[in-house]
């Protein structure tokens, strides 16, 4: 076996050295397992990675925004504090945000060629404004808006 230098390689290296210099540990782990499979025989698991990377992702993300609640950190609000304003714009927000996030998924699953775009600014965004690795779904979502595309 040897090493595959290739586009995909040196982009890989890039976000793994994007993600140090930054100090996005996200980037870099990400980049460095996606480079680590891809240079040896893990690499037969990229095409079972990218049928359901999304999906398992999404479902670890929903666990750890569940577990304080779970866990007894945050305790469940009472009724007459789901009336509060606040309260209500955030259930509004994480409305539009899951109805973003799956345009966003039906987007990246109908023009592919846009997701390069999409994580391109979601690793900018991530490695110099401190944001996190959840934006592609939301900004194909808001992309999806924008040129009118399901």
């Amino acid at each position: 076996m040897s090493l595959q230098f290739n586009a995909i390689a040196l982009l890989l290296v890039a976000l793994i050295l994007l993600g140090i210099f930054s100090q996005n540990s996200a980037v870099t782990i990400s980049a460095a397992v996606l480079l680590i499979m891809q240079q040896t025989l893990l690499s037969q698991y990229l095409p079972l990675l990218d049928k359901y990377g999304i999906k398992v992702g999404i479902i670890i993300l929903t666990i750890g925004v569940l577990s304080p609640l779970v866990s007894g950190r945050i305790n469940l609000p009472e009724i007459s504090q789901l009336l509060n304003w606040k309260m209500l714009f955030s259930i509004v927000a994480g409305i539009l945000v899951a109805w973003l996030g799956g345009r966003g998924v039906s987007l990246m699953g109908s023009q592919p060629v846009l997701v390069t775009g999409l994580l391109i600014g979601t690793i900018i965004g991530v490695a110099f404004l401190g944001g996190v690795p959840v934006g592609p779904l939301i900004a194909a979502g808001i992309l999806s808006l924008i040129i009118g595309k399901i």
